[in-house]
């Protein structure tokens, strides 16, 4: 998805600054599903502000720039609604964790077990997180964390019940000294 749309599906929430728009990818709502950084969201704003679909209004602050706040416009909207309705590209998973196991075999157990350790841990944490709705969630974040909370509880429950299938391709930790 580009990320002018994630910018105005981010506006849909409210006014925002282009800080506020990359919080809700580095820790807030958006941040399971999408990456954008700030070297994608303000080119991104200046786009979609000469194109009519969000304005910008700089708020004066003491000894610091003006800080620019971004609203959806109709016009925004009506963009937003058409993206959301085309044909989505297929999911990608990416994980350097699955990356780094796929050499497992080059790998001392040791590192094995601890990758395994680590993920599982960052998992159970994910999943604790995603356990409980939040007070402002809509319904659809609301189910999308239901979603994203189902994932890792399946992923936590494969790592423990499979590790022993990446742990025992390991190699032996004198064959590393």
């Amino acid at each position: 998805m580009h990320v002018t749309t994630l910018c105005l599906g981010a506006l849909v929430f409210g006014d925002a600054t282009g800080y506020e728009i990359n919080k809700m990818f580095e820790d807030g709502p958006f941040s399971h599903f999408l990456d954008a950084s700030y070297g994608s969201i303000y080119p991104a704003l200046t786009r979609l502000t000469e194109e009519g679909l969000v304005t910008c209004k700089a708020e004066p602050q003491e000894r610091r720039p003006d800080k620019k706040v971004y609203s959806l416009t109709d016009k925004g909207r009506e963009q937003l609604s058409d993206a959301l309705g085309r044909q989505l590209a297929p999911d990608k998973f990416r994980s350097e964790f699955l990356f780094t196991v796929l050499f497992a075999h080059l790998l001392p157990r040791s590192r094995v077990r601890a990758l395994v350790d680590q993920r599982l841990a960052a998992m159970k944490e994910k999943a604790a997180q995603l356990s409980e709705p939040q007070e402002d969630d809509t319904p659809g974040m609301d189910f999308a964390r239901q979603y994203g909370h189902a994932v890792f509880t399946a992923s936590i429950d494969f790592l423990e019940r499979n590790r022993h299938q990446i742990e025992e391709i390991a190699t032996e930790e004198k064959a590393h000294a």
